[in-house]
């Protein structure tokens, strides 16, 4: 019986099309991978440190920026590290789990802005049962969900990438194992399983995002009855913030995975702004409209001297 399993270490090309950009792309993207941990790091010491933010939203948002700290590490040290003149290489159980915790991370971060916008939905449809509703036990099975089910999916999807053989060669023209670039190098028929991956990750965001879109198409409605102007405002500016953050993580999901002709160089432009630039702009987006979040910002940047105390 011949073995398949050649294949002991992959080596990833890069983004296409980037040759002699080394230097200025590395320069770029850890600035992009700094400005995300501390902006992420901050948002989470806002939260923790101030009791008034204590509440389901904002443990909901700490959760989200415990994950946009972690979802561009998964393949952004291994970039910056051939980026600056090291070994491309990576061993197959690497790219498994760089496969496994990118779908991990991702789906989690999917099922969590669904349940953002269940909270939002109940705040802003039944306020007066807000705190019944969705109380700490809820809050904590909703955090628990999000994550089980990330890591189903996520499991699935790697299992049924790597179950197949991979005898060479072993060539990632890519920047990251990812499952499109996966299934090119398998020596054998993907076409069933490339139709499955398909369905899998085509049905979950769009699942989720029909969700998300009923709870806004209620919160919406609620919000047109609200008779007061600064009532309807306060309403408006707390879900744009969430709104415009769904917006900037379903875009490059539905161009990478859902396009029916891939472009390499696309997809690996809009997977670097999905991966590095949305996580980086989370907490500029609910900072910059959210006074309460500002507010204790400012004081954990006074506590850490980055602020003058009449600030």
């Amino acid at each position: 019986m011949r073995n398949h399993s050649v294949v002991t270490e992959f080596i990833l090309l890069g983004i296409p099309h980037t040759e002699r950009m080394e230097t200025m792309l590395f320069a770029l993207f850890l600035s992009f991978y700094l400005f995300t941990l501390m902006g992420n790091l901050l948002i989470l010491l806002a939260i923790v440190s101030s009791t008034r933010l204590h509440t389901p939203m904002y443990f909901f948002l700490c959760k989200l920026s415990v994950f946009d700290i972690f979802f561009p590490s998964v393949s952004s040290p291994k970039m910056l590290f051939y980026l600056s003149g090291n070994s491309r290489a990576i061993s197959y159980a690497g790219c498994v789990s760089q496969l496994f915790f990118y779908h991990f991370l991702g789906c989690t971060e999917c099922f969590l802005y669904t349940v953002m916008a269940y909270d939002r939905f109940v705040a802003i449809c039944y306020p007066l049962r807000y705190t019944v509703i969705v109380s700490h036990r809820v809050c904590a099975i909703l955090a628990t969900g999000t994550s089980f089910f990330g890591c189903i999916q996520a499991t699935f999807l790697t299992t049924l990438t790597f179950q197949l053989p991979y005898c060479g060669p072993n060539e990632v023209d890519y920047y990251f194992c990812d499952i499109p670039v996966m299934l090119k190098l398998a020596c054998a028929d993907t076409s069933t399983l490339e139709m499955v991956g398909f369905i899998s990750v085509g049905l979950m965001p769009l699942s989720c995002f029909l969700l998300i879109l009923t709870s806004y198409t209620r919160i919406v409605y609620s919000i047109l009855q609200i008779r007061s102007a600064e009532g309807r405002h306060r309403a408006f500016s707390t879900c744009s913030a969430h709104l415009t953050a769904i917006l900037l993580f379903y875009m490059p999901v539905v161009l990478i995975y859902l396009q029916p002709t891939p472009s390499p160089w696309l997809n690996a432009t809009v997977q670097v702004l999905n991966n590095l630039v949305t996580p980086m702009l989370n907490p500029l987006i609910y900072s910059l409209r959210n006074k309460e979040v500002k507010s204790s910002l400012r004081k954990v940047l006074h506590q850490f001297g980055f602020l003058p105390e009449q600030l």
